[in-house]
């Protein structure tokens, strides 16, 4: 395994090991085109969205781009928006292009395509308007031709939920062709609630949905098999927490591999540091009546450590988190808070990442900024460190380094009446509107600093910050919490409070992500 890198899934003995993604890729989904697996997960309120990760044996993982540059309606997402946007994708090889279909809680379900992962993909199509539609998953009926459609349902807009809609689609994925039937209704379930994540298939001329129920935190994965579309279906728990730590193993999906090899790819939710990706053995078995029922795990508990499925050996990776920031561009492992603006960032010809100092009204509360560059926390124990120069004369002027969640805290630098630079550290809780001093300020000679956070499991954080006498602790540890649905995220940032004229930079360089903490 690499030591550099926060965490590899890989053994590298034949073996790997659970999480294959050991960060919040919240709701994945898989599929196979020949030898080459791709995987899409919810993007939520970050642009840009719908991440598209690659890899050739299901364990070792590269993040390759994204589907959705900007989410829509643009003006309703120029601020953070993090329990909308994109939840619980469904990625899908068709005719020769991929598609992604998902639910955004406040329009509808959604699609775009393409004819290759690179692009260039199509601009969102709203194929079901309404509040509360999320989860949706098409399936093309090889045998048939017939297209159709499953979707779940959000409460919190809806008033509804535990509940599976269908529909027939044209094949060409744009319209629906009836008003839908709930196929599948958990209330009539006994003990069965809060059914959602719906991924539809066609197998061995069974219709079969894979769905969790139960909660994300303590529920199971289900399984529910049909002759037709519409039902009745019926049900089996076919992956539950049993005696390991890995609780509420939530939804996914199912692949067959070119060696005929079955798995499944879900999440388990780890609080602030997100929902982490775990892959299961899958087989098939069948029931008294001679009837196929899928076995996910060792007889339905989740695996810690288990063979690597049968594909060209691959080296071990993960995706990227270190960057250098040439010619000021960032790498595919940041995300804005929110659909960029013009003059968020600069590009030139040297190395380091300008953010521009926006001027805002509220620079003082980080969750409210659509200009934190952020990045998924790597891994449950990880060091952190960047370095930062502060080209801003302007008063209030700040840059720095945040761990961002409904509490958040950051150090870095500011500029103060006088025009001297001061490293600062502060933070606000999940209810507090403003923040609060985490440390004494103290003086950055040159305006630079070198800022890390060290990170251990249950999302503690310590700050420290080298302005030129070596790294020194700054505050107390800080519990990092999720962002609504999202996991806490590393963010980068720069902000000046309202005024005239131009703000000036924050200039970052040399991002860094290690396993452990740095000399």
């Amino acid at each position: 395994m690499n030591a550099h890198r926060p965490w590899t899934a890989d053994l590298g003995d034949g073996t790997y090991r659970n999480p294959v993604l050991n960060a919040d890729w919240s709701d994945p989904d898989v599929v196979r085109v020949g030898e080459d697996y791709y995987l899409t997960a919810s993007s939520f309120g970050r642009a840009p969205g719908l991440p598209l990760l690659h890899s050739r044996d299901l364990v070792n993982w590269t993040l390759v781009g994204h589907a959705l540059q900007r989410l829509t309606p643009e003006a309703e997402f120029a601020v953070p928006r993090q329990d909308c946007g994109v939840w619980a994708p469904a990625l899908r090889h068709h005719a020769g292009r991929f598609w992604i279909f998902w639910g955004d809680p406040d329009q509808g379900v959604l699609q775009v395509n393409a004819p290759a992962v690179e692009g260039p993909w199509t601009t969102p199509h709203l194929l079901k308007p309404g509040r509360g539609l999320i989860d949706a998953c098409p399936l093309w009926d090889e045998e048939t031709g017939e297209a159709y459609l499953v979707h779940g349902w959000a409460r919190s807009r809806a008033g509804v939920k535990n509940r599976l809609t269908g529909h027939r689609m044209s094949p060409d994925g744009t319209t629906l062709l009836d008003e839908g039937t709930v196929i599948v209704d958990g209330d009539l379930l006994p003990g069965w609630f809060t059914l959602e994540g719906p991924k539809l298939y066609r197998h061995d001329g069974w219709f079969w949905i894979l769905a969790p129920a139960g909660s994300v935190e303590t529920g199971w994965q289900g399984a529910f098999r049909a002759r037709s579309f519409f039902g009745p279906y019926e049900e089996r728990i076919v992956l539950r927490q049993g005696d390991t730590e890995v609780n509420g193993p939530h939804q996914g999906g199912w692949v067959r591999t070119a060696e005929g090899e079955d798995w499944f790819l879900h999440f388990q939710s780890r609080g602030a540091h997100g929902r982490v990706v775990h892959l299961q053995p899958m087989r098939w078995t069948t029931d008294e009546q001679g009837a196929p029922w899928p076995v996910m795990g060792d007889d339905g508990s989740p695996v810690t450590v288990h063979r690597k499925p049968h594909a060209p050996t691959q080296p071990p990776t993960a995706p990227v988190t270190d960057d250098d920031f040439p010619g000021g561009r960032f790498g595919l492992q940041w995300q804005w808070a929110a659909n960029p603006g013009d003059g968020w960032t600069t590009e030139h010809d040297g190395a380091g990442l300008r953010l521009t100092c926006v001027r805002t009204g509220r620079p003082h509360d980080l969750r409210g900024l659509g200009h934190v560059l952020t990045q998924r926390m790597p891994a449950e124990t990880f060091t952190a460190e960047v370095e930062l120069r502060l080209d801003s004369e302007a008063e209030g002027a700040r840059a720095g380094l945040a761990v961002v969640g409904d509490a958040y805290s950051w150090i870095g630098l500011e500029r103060v009446a006088g025009g001297e630079a001061r490293l600062v550290h502060r933070f606000a809780e999940g209810t507090a509107s403003r923040e609060r001093d985490a440390a004494h300020p103290r003086d950055a000679p040159r305006a630079r600093a070198r800022l890390r956070v060290e990170v251990t499991p249950g999302a503690r954080c310590r700050f420290l910050a080298d302005t030129g006498d070596g790294f020194r602790p700054s505050g107390e540890v800080f519990a990092a919490a999720p962002w609504g649905w999202v996991g806490a995220l590393l963010g980068l940032f720069a902000a000046a409070p309202p005024g005239t004229g131009t703000a000036g930079a924050g200039v970052f360089s040399r991002y860094r992500a290690t396993a452990r903490p740095t000399a």
